[in-house]
């Protein structure tokens, strides 16, 4: 039986981009029913997504309809899958807060499928306060919110805004719809974030990475019925509801967590972006200025934990552990060497001095090393689908 998407159209630049959305979901057999925001209707018209999706477009709260006796009740009840994209700031505050003041909005409360929201929007109001606690309630109501992409936006700003691209919106609204459970009574570890080693009270070392790796591979294992295990350093994202998740800061801790779960796991990830040195002896006291600008300020450095190396030594016949080798010249020889030392079953390595696959980015750009030799290279993606292609890969080494 063909399943049906309800595409909620709210009022945003980035409406224009649906379309596409709209026609690759009818090619895959899709029905789709789109509801429009009467805000959304300045920027595409509700004709354009009739003759996509092959169905009258929803918008008006006290139209007659032709199809059911209760318009937003007898569309909700249709939906295998409700998707806002683009989520306007305003029309997330409608979510959070129960308003159904519109079509969409009354549809979203009368909806009982799993509910995906694709915010785009300027950078400063996404980063506003009021937004990040919306988008927090929301995915504590258990409902999904994809994080946008960033780059330049159409009001001129560079920052974290724009619309995710549809092939990623489409992968995410297949993904929903058809869900692997080719993980389920599995348990996986991940860990992810920047571990911080402190200076002094109030200063460490740290360095670029956010988490996005890692908080995408426990979001889709998650997805595919494993029992996920998030171990994070620095991230400011918010973890995905459903996972153990725990917080540590330095190198030591995060060895030490993860020796304990290790012998509980099927599966051990290492994505975050363990610092190689801490401070030999922190200061108890914060460090002060001197006077003269020109005094040279020495730190003594000792080396951390190599985290996979210690779980590699103890690692069990049944489990299969995947590493990453960020790296800046050299790629496929430093990563070989890793994959060896550290007894995994095989290695993602990237060159973070590519554009598109640094730190802090979207996506990614990455190759697989496996211990048969084979290499792998994929182009650039989403972090979100370099996950999917990870635990593709886990699932045939299980």
């Amino acid at each position: 039986m063909p399943k049906t998407v309800g595409i909620g159209v709210t009022g945003g630049i980035a409406a224009y981009k649906i379309a596409e959305l709209v026609s690759k979901l009818k090619k895959d057999d899709i029905d789709v029913i789109v509801i429009m925001t009467e805000a959304a209707t300045e920027f595409i018209t509700p004709l354009t997504f009739k003759t996509l999706s092959g169905r009258e477009v929803l918008v008006d709260l006290w139209d007659d309809s032709r199809e059911w006796k209760v318009q937003h009740i007898g569309a909700a009840e249709q939906l295998d899958l409700l998707v806002i994209a683009p989520a306007t700031a305003n029309f997330i505050a409608k979510i959070a807060h129960g308003l159904a003041d519109n079509l969409l909005s009354t549809i979203v409360l009368a909806n009982t499928s799993p509910l995906l929201v694709v915010p785009a929007m300027n950078h400063n109001m996404y980063k506003n306060q009021v937004v990040q606690d919306n988008i927090k309630k929301i995915r504590d109501y258990g409902y999904m919110v994809m994080e946008p992409d960033s780059g330049v936006l159409a009001c001129g700003v560079t920052g974290q805004g724009r619309l995710p691209e549809i092939d990623q919106i489409y992968a995410e609204i297949k993904k929903l719809l058809y869900p692997k459970q080719d993980l389920l009574g599995k348990r996986l570890m991940v860990n992810a974030g920047t571990t911080c080693e402190d200076i002094d009270p109030v200063r460490f070392i740290a360095n670029r990475s956010t988490g996005k790796m890692g908080f995408s591979i426990a979001r889709d294992a998650l997805a595919r019925g494993a029992d996920v295990i998030l171990v994070c350093g620095n991230s400011a994202l918010e973890p995905p509801p459903g996972v153990k998740f725990i917080p540590v800061r330095g190198a030591e801790e995060m060895c030490e967590v993860m020796q304990k779960y290790q012998p509980a796991c099927d599966i051990i990830i290492g994505a975050a972006a363990v610092g190689d040195f801490r401070i030999k002896t922190k200061s108890e006291q914060k460090m002060k200025k001197t006077e003269n600008a020109s005094e040279e300020l020495v730190l003594t450095m000792v080396g951390t934990p190599d985290i996979l190396k210690t779980l590699g030594k103890n690692k069990k016949p049944h489990q299969v552990m995947i590493g990453f080798a960020a790296e800046t010249e050299n790629i496929v020889e430093n990563a070989e060497k890793k994959l060896e030392t550290k007894n995994l079953d095989f290695i993602v390595a990237n060159d973070v001095t590519m554009e598109g696959a640094g730190f802090a980015g979207d996506t990614n750009i990455v190759t697989f090393i496996s211990r048969n030799g084979e290499i792998e290279s994929l182009p650039k993606m989403s972090k979100q689908e370099v996950a999917t292609a990870i635990l593709d890969k886990v699932v045939k080494l299980l």
